[in-house]
This record gives C-alpha cells, structure tokens and sequence, in this order.
C-alpha cells in the first residue's frame, strides 16, 4: 500500500513539472500583450488609428532645402519675401492724381505740343518751298479711263484732235477729267516698269548684276534731270512766259518710258529688226505728242510781248525750243536701250 501510494505521488510531481513551462508561456505572452498596449495608449491619438512613426532623414549639414514653405507667408499677404504683391499705397495713388492736377504740369505738356506743332509747320513750309504738296496729288489724281486713253494717244498720237488743256476758274482739271492733262503716275510707273524690264534682258543676255541694273537706273534717272533742267534754263534765258511747271516739264520728260518700254519688248521678242522698227515708231509718235502738247504751252503766250521788236522774233524762238526738245527724244531712247537689246 505504501508502495502504491508513493507511486501515486511521483506521478503527480511529474505532471505538475510538465505543466509549469505551459504556464510561464503562458504568462511571457500576458507580458508582451500588456507591454504593447502600454505603448499603444502612450502614443497620440489623430483620428485615426496610431501606427509606428517613420524615421526621416535629416538635411546634410550645410546643404539647402529645396523646396522652402511658404505657406505661412502667403498667409501674410505676398507671395516671397522679396517681391511685395500688396495694393499700392495711399501715398502713391495721390502722388499720380496730383500729377494730372498740377497745373504746372499741364503747362508743361501743353508747352510740349505747342514746340511740336511749331516745328511740323516749320517742316512742312521748307517742304513748300521746293515742293507743293497739293501740286503734285493733283498730277496723280487719275483714273484707269484715264491711263488708257493716254497711254493710245502716247502710241497713236495721228487721230487724237483735240490738244487743249481746259481749265475752271483759271485753275486745270485734274487728268482723271482731262486727257490733255499731263500727270506723274504713267511716268513713274514706266520707269519702274523700265527697270524691271531692263533687269530681266541682262539676265535673258546672262549679264545681270546688281550694279549693272543700279547703273541702268540711274542714267535714266540722270537723263530726265538733265532734260528739266536744260528745258528751265532755256525757258529763263530766252524770256520765254509760259504756264510750264517744273512737274509738268518732268510728265512730258517721263513719257519717253512708255516708248522705251515698247521698243525694248519688240527688240527681245523680235530681235534687231523689230528693235529698229519700234524705235521708229514710238520715236515718231512722242516727237508728235510733244509738239502738239507743248504748242499750247510755250508758242501761245499767256502775256503780251512789252517790246515790238522782239515780238516777231519770240515766236520762232519758242518755236524752236519745242522742236528741240521733240528730236532730243529719240536720242535718249536709243541711248537707254540700244545696250539691253542685242
């Protein structure tokens, strides 16, 4: 019996040790949960649910945000501490009003305008006394009719009846309401249209360069000038009155281009032959032109001779300084063309 119950209690010792280490598991897990919910109430609460704070680095020693925070300074009215967005001051919204409100400032900029106004006239006088501006918008105050029928009385000048100049109130009509009228714009424009022309036989010939083209220009330009001011000269010389303006010397000076332009197109389309052919012709038809247009102008005197002896002989003076100026054509449009044409 004490055999057995000694065995009884060796038994009962064993399985107390083998239930201990259960326990102390049990109890280092109790351990470890009320340990983590200790730091799990210590942290702050946000609204949401804590979880464990990231480590960030922390700027290098020396070195630069990139990106500063601004939001605090937006909050304060500008946008960066160096440049001020505020609404300007009081000060300075008086001081622009009291600059308009100044007397002597507008005394100033009316001061200004006044100088300015001054030196325009001042311009536009010395202009007039070289140039009349109203002169010469009523040399181009022309229309297509007009240019047209101009341009046939300039190339078939033997059916054209009429040459008188009509006048109102002892003032000319305007071109677009005479034919008869000279004008600028049909000389002018064959100029430019004579160059052109002129530019495209040297490069058709292969001898085209800019200052081949520049020279061809300006003869012409140089010829034409010449002409007006031999015409003045001789005008002045010769005591001759007549109602001859300088611009109305330089239309019939400038009609010679339309020639010049037809004799230089039948000369490239035609060669020599029609070349001389043309020449004849428009040198013809201008020589024709010029005497019929300017007998109205230099032989019809607008005053009477004072002196009785030189009455008889102004009118053959006059006479020839029209035919003069009639054959000196022909000679200018074979000396600016005979070269372009080969």
């Amino acid at each position: 019996m004490r055999h057995a119950a000694s065995l009884r209690r060796l038994r009962r010792g064993e399985a107390a040790h083998r239930r201990r280490p259960a326990r102390g598991r049990r109890g280092g897990a109790a351990v470890r949960g009320l340990t983590s919910a200790n730091v799990t109430m210590d942290l702050p609460h946000h609204g949401y649910r804590a979880s464990k704070q990231r480590g960030r680095p922390a700027p290098m020693g020396g070195e630069s945000v990139l990106f500063d925070d601004t939001s605090t300074s937006a909050s304060q009215g500008y946008y960066t501490p160096g440049y001020n967005m505020a609404a300007p001051s009081n000060d300075m919204q008086a001081g622009v009003n009291n600059l308009f409100t100044d007397p002597m400032a507008n005394a100033a900029m009316m001061y200004g305008s006044s100088i300015a106004n001054q030196g325009k006239d001042m311009v536009n006088k010395e202009i007039s006394r070289f140039m009349s501006v109203n002169k010469l918008k009523y040399f181009f105050a022309v229309d297509t009719r007009y240019v047209l029928r101009k341009l046939m009385i300039l190339m078939f000048p033997y059916t054209h009846q009429d040459w008188e100049v009509r006048y109102h109130r002892d003032t000319p009509l305007t071109p677009r309401q005479d034919v008869n009228a000279p004008d600028l714009y049909i000389p002018t424009m064959a100029f430019i249209t004579y160059v052109l022309l002129a530019g495209m036989a040297l490069g058709i010939q292969k001898r085209f360069s800019p200052e081949v083209l520049g020279l061809c220009a300006s003869t012409a330009l140089v010829w034409i000038i010449i002409e007006v001011l031999v015409m003045l000269l001789s005008l002045y010389l010769l005591t001759v009155h007549s109602d001859l303006s300088t611009f109305d010397l330089i239309a019939y000076s400038g009609y010679k281009y339309v020639g010049m332009i037809f004799t230089m197109l039948c000369g490239l389309l035609f060669g020599s032959d029609g070349y001389f052919v043309a020449l004849a012709w428009s040198s013809c038809a201008l020589m024709f032109f010029i005497v019929r247009s300017l007998k109205m102008k230099i032989l019809t005197s607008l005053a009477s001779d004072s002196m009785a002896t030189g009455s008889s002989a102004k009118p053959q003076v006059r006479m020839y300084i029209t035919v003069a100026t009639a054959i000196f054509q022909p000679v200018i449009i074979y000396w600016l063309t005979s070269h372009l044409v080969r």
